[in-house]
């Protein structure tokens, strides 16, 4: 009986102690993304059409896609637009081109904020791939966490 108790025990402690690790949206990337990203994809920048439709406006004025929410931020993840955060502000240390992408340098003032930073996308993300939508398979879009 005292073995089993302490089983228990254990495993709910060491349950306890993988939560606290999880990276989620509402504990870590919400507020990396509003000291980092919400200045060019806040609730003032357009939805992800109407950004396509005038780009070359937006982009002029320094706006993005809007992004600030879970839901908005997770479609740059998954599904429509797979693979588009990852793109972005990947280091491009795994990338065919080693090219890091274009916002990876809004990530942090300095290369170790913006490696940690990185870091917490990648642990909130999971199966952290750089592929577009057409290119995702069931076991890609599997080893996405993208944890609420």
């Amino acid at each position: 009986m005292k073995k089993v108790l302490t089983a228990i025990t254990l495993a709910a402690l060491a349950a306890t102690s993988a939560k606290a690790d999880e990276i989620t949206w509402n504990g870590n990337i919400k507020e990396l993304f509003e000291k980092r990203c919400i200045g060019c994809h806040g609730s003032d920048a357009p939805e992800y059409a109407a950004f396509k439709k005038d780009k070359d406006v937006w982009l002029k004025k320094g706006i993005g896609m809007r992004m600030e929410t879970y839901s908005h931020l997770a479609s740059f993840v998954g599904w429509p637009n797979a693979g588009a955060l990852m793109r972005r502000i990947d280091d491009g240390k795994g990338s065919k081109d080693g090219k890091a992408g274009n916002m990876y340098q809004h990530l942090g003032s300095d290369e170790q904020e913006r490696q940690t930073n990185l870091g917490l996308f990648k642990k909130w993300v999971g199966g952290w791939n750089l592929k577009r939508w057409a290119d995702v398979s069931k076991d890609d879009l599997s080893g996405v966490k993208a944890t609420y």
